[in-house]
């Protein structure tokens, strides 16, 4: 639930602030309402569950080692705990007790700095406009224990080349009216001549309060973007063999009964991939046909579903594979929507469906794919915990 959420919020807002049109109002303004994020949400969440279920033996199953999906590790591990009891549900419950009152230091008495961070001025002569910053919390402290030292290392290390190699360098290279700029275009900054935005610019000594910020949002988050979406394509080929086997299993399923007769196990019981298939085909059409949907005719909205569809195979493929690794909080479902915004930006240009008209369209798709994406990552984590304690896959499916 709290992940579909997350998907409607991070994304269908953006209705509000296309361009606007010869009344002044948004072009998208029209559409946010009740039934149209209603109907979106649903597509999106459903989106999300049909892509993982063949997936969850080739991620789930057959990478049980390398994938550790840390919160549904995490709740087999409380639930075990809960019905081992003794010593082990003692640490469970000492952890628990430790986390509240960390949680209460910090967030109600601040005793404990709720993000610590070091900060470098623009005029620093080693790294100018460098920060370090860190949310140190259990919750965090409990996914890098999960996780380990190697994955933990890699995400720290994105960390320091974002922050104290990338910023830096930009800070010393790029002049603050061309970050100004990039800010303009992206929409954090209303135009040069005007103050504020992201890291506080001011239009009269054309300088920003804080460099580091006004460099990330200008450029490192595009970067971050094209990240994943790069680490998304290589991660899908190198997972194209496992989840090939997958299909051919399922299909394999499909023409036998043996289900019926009891020689699968119940805890390899998955929905059958008709589902999946009757599904995606059921999705496209009720985004052609559901007046709610952005779109002037057929052909827009059939071409909306393709797309959802494409790219929903895409990143709810990445989305489960990096909440394996780092965990749903780490979900970097932002790039993910941005990657999706870019690539169905292309396609729409190269068709030649330009203009404002066409921007509530693109934001369907990126809208659904956010929503996609984030339940993939918590369908996943389900389905983790399910298999440690031995639940039947198909009833969570469903």
């Amino acid at each position: 639930g709290e992940s579909v959420a997350a998907g409607v919020v991070f994304t269908l807002p953006g209705f509000l602030f296309l361009s606007a049109g010869m009344d002044g109002k948004s072009s998208g303004e029209g559409f946010f309402v009740y039934m149209t994020i209603l109907i979106l949400a649903i597509l999106g969440g459903i989106l999300g569950t049909l892509m993982m279920i063949p997936l969850r033996k080739s991620l789930i199953v057959k990478e049980h080692d390398t994938l550790p999906y840390p919160e549904g590790t995490a709740c087999a591990s409380v639930l075990k705990a809960g019905e081992k009891g003794g010593t082990f549900a003692r640490t469970a419950f000492w952890g628990l007790g430790f986390s509240l009152v960390y949680a209460l230091l910090q967030k109600v008495f601040h005793v404990i700095a709720e993000v610590p961070a070091w900060v470098t001025s623009k005029a620093n002569k080693f790294l100018p406009s460098a920060q370090v910053s860190g949310e140190i919390t259990p919750e965090y402290m409990g996914v890098g224990y999960i996780i380990g030292p190697k994955i933990s290392g890699v995400l720290v290390a994105g960390g320091v080349l974002s922050w104290l190699v990338l910023i830096p360098l930009l800070a010393t290279v790029v002049p603050a009216d061309v970050i100004a700029t990039q800010l303009v275009k992206l929409g954090y900054l209303k135009d040069i001549a005007t103050d504020g935005g992201k890291g506080g610019w001011n239009a009269t000594t054309h300088t920003f309060a804080d460099f580091s910020a006004a460099i990330y949002y200008a450029f490192i988050r595009q970067i971050g973007a094209g990240a994943v979406a790069a680490g998304g394509i290589i991660t899908l080929f190198k997972t194209v063999p496992t989840i090939i086997k997958s299909v051919k299993g399922s299909f394999s399923s499909i023409k036998n009964t043996t289900e019926e007769s009891g020689t699968v196990l119940r805890t390899e019981r998955d929905l059958n991939l008709k589902v999946v298939g009757f599904g995606s085909l059921a999705l496209v059409a009720l985004i052609a046909i559901l007046p709610q949907v952005p779109g002037d005719s057929i052909l827009q909205k059939l071409l909306i579903g393709i797309l959802v569809i494409i790219f929903g195979a895409l990143f709810v493929t990445v989305s489960s594979r990096i909440v394996g690794l780092i965990g749903s909080s780490n979900n970097p479902i932002s790039g993910m929507t941005i990657a999706t915004v870019m690539g169905t930006s292309l396609i729409f240009m190269a068709v030649g469906w330009t203009g404002q008209a066409y921007e509530p369209l693109v934001l369907v798709v990126g809208g659904m794919i956010c929503i996609a994406a984030a339940n993939a990552g918590a369908t996943s984590q389900d389905l983790k915990s399910g298999f440690i304690v031995g639940a039947t896959p198909r009833n969570q499916q469903i």
